[in-house]
């Protein structure tokens, strides 16, 4: 295992770059005669000098001799079985080296379990370290940081990978992929997070491979989807994701009748943005992103059943985002907590252009009336409307003159300035021209 080390003074990492609660895990564990080492993204990423997200550890420990270890300690999964200390919010993981399931009896089929088509649905077999590193994904995550003596061990050649800021697989990646159709997911977000090139022989399968996605359950795909686009990098991923064929899988509906280069604008325009909050500290919500990705799907169904039923414009729009909702979720569970947020941000879309009399105040009150004049501005600035952008400048002008913030100082007394109207108010709804012929039999103005 020497020809694998590299000493303390041959590396850079510190261990006063390391999470206080990562430490104190792997020095129980190492005082309590176990191996642990820090493993994965965070040796990763204080080689690369950047801050880790997540501190993980492994270790020779099972599962359950970690248990009796903290207090502070739950078992979960049972596809890969791992230990999360938890320290308040922070959780710390820790999961045990794990071996070569190919090696494993076939009678054992409680430790590992694999579909027709090679996915692992179950995998608790544990094996050595060494083991353990070509169990990993990449070759910059199988990089170790021993507690024991402060070296660092690399069997995968993942530290010349780094220092060339290539991106290669561990193993076949046929095979690889197979195992876990995620991982395809994870060489996007890998290559446009650390800035790295994805090698020929990592890239060459995604796009063939890219459909094994549909087997993978819509809940662990929302998880994925808000590490891929709110992680800071969300345009380069964006685009990564397009190219390689794996956007068309988790967003089927946005390219159900060819793509749409408006659509895709937006979308673009609002991963910029998104991009620029993340990089000054901001917060963002994944149901911003989402009403934008699937904003023209539901504009365009829309006009589709109002055209074709003769129903006025606001009731087809809420059958739209009733119908687009149903079918995104089946591919990303997007849960209830944001598709409620989401609907806001749409409907407000509606109401936003109707403000005689009172409506203006209530709609100003609305939780969500920010976000939502937010994605009314986007679209303005996308469509290049002159309306849409008399709209945009006089609610901008009533925010001016009503600063106080709704939830924290009640209802906001509206100034005569404020109740002035723009030079055009004559729609509710600004409608986008479609090429199919029904959609241009009606354009009725909604009853909001």
């Amino acid at each position: 295992m020497d020809q694998y080390k590299i000493p303390r003074d041959k590396h850079s990492i510190s261990r006063a770059n390391i999470d206080d609660n990562a430490l104190k895990v792997l020095y129980r564990l190492h005082n309590a005669g176990f191996r642990a080492l820090l493993v994965g993204g965070a040796v990763r990423d204080l080689l690369l000098g950047l801050k880790p997200k997540d501190f993980d550890i492994t270790t020779n420990a099972t599962p359950e001799e970690i248990k009796a270890l903290f207090r502070n300690c739950r078992l979960i999964g049972r596809r890969f079985r791992l230990a999360h200390i938890l320290f308040g919010r922070e959780v710390i993981e820790v999961a045990t080296f794990r071996g070569p399931h190919d090696q494993q009896s076939a009678q054992d089929k409680q430790k590992v379990k694999q579909s027709q088509g090679g996915m692992l649905l179950r995998d608790n077999v544990y094996g050595s370290l060494e083991e353990d590193a070509e169990r990993r994904d990449f070759t910059v995550n199988a990089l170790y940081y021993d507690i024991a003596d402060f070296a660092l061990y690399d069997f995968c050649n993942g530290m010349q990978d780094l220092k060339d800021r290539k991106l290669t697989l561990i193993g076949d990646p046929d095979v690889r992929y197979r195992e876990d159709p995620v991982r395809m997911l994870r060489a996007i977000r890998f290559t446009a997070k650390l800035d790295l090139e994805i090698s020929p022989e990592c890239a060459e399968p995604i796009r063939r491979l890219a459909n094994l996605l549909q087997d993978i359950p819509a809940a662990r795909h929302f998880d994925e989807v808000i590490k891929l686009l709110l992680s800071g990098q969300g345009l380069q991923t964006y685009r990564l994701l397009k190219e390689y064929k794996l956007l068309q899988v988790l967003f089927p509906i946005l390219f159900k009748d060819g793509e749409d280069d408006t659509a895709h604008a937006m979308i673009e325009k609002a991963l910029i943005d998104t991009d620029k909050r993340i990089g000054q500290g901001k917060r963002v919500t994944p149901a911003y992103i989402y009403a934008v990705l699937l904003w023209y799907p539901v504009e365009q169904r829309a006009h589709a059943i109002s055209c074709e039923g003769g129903m006025e414009y606001h009731d087809a729009f809420l059958l739209a985002m009733n119908e687009v909702l149903s079918i995104q979720v089946k591919s990303i569970a997007i849960p209830k907590r944001f598709t409620a947020t989401i609907r806001d941000i749409w409907m407000l879309q509606l109401r936003l252009p109707r403000f005689g009399g009172k409506r203006a105040q209530r709609v100003y009150q609305h939780i969500k009336f920010r976000a939502a004049f937010d994605f009314l501005s986007l679209r303005a600035h996308i469509e290049n409307d002159k309306e849409l952008h008399v709209l945009v400048a006089w609610w901008q002008e009533y925010q001016q003159e009503n600063p106080l913030p709704v939830h924290q100082h009640g209802r906001i007394r509206i100034n005569k300035a404020s109740e002035k109207k723009p030079e055009s108010t004559s729609y509710a709804h600004k409608k986008r021209k479609y090429k199919s012929k029904k959609r241009s039999a009606s354009t009725e103005t909604p009853d909001a």
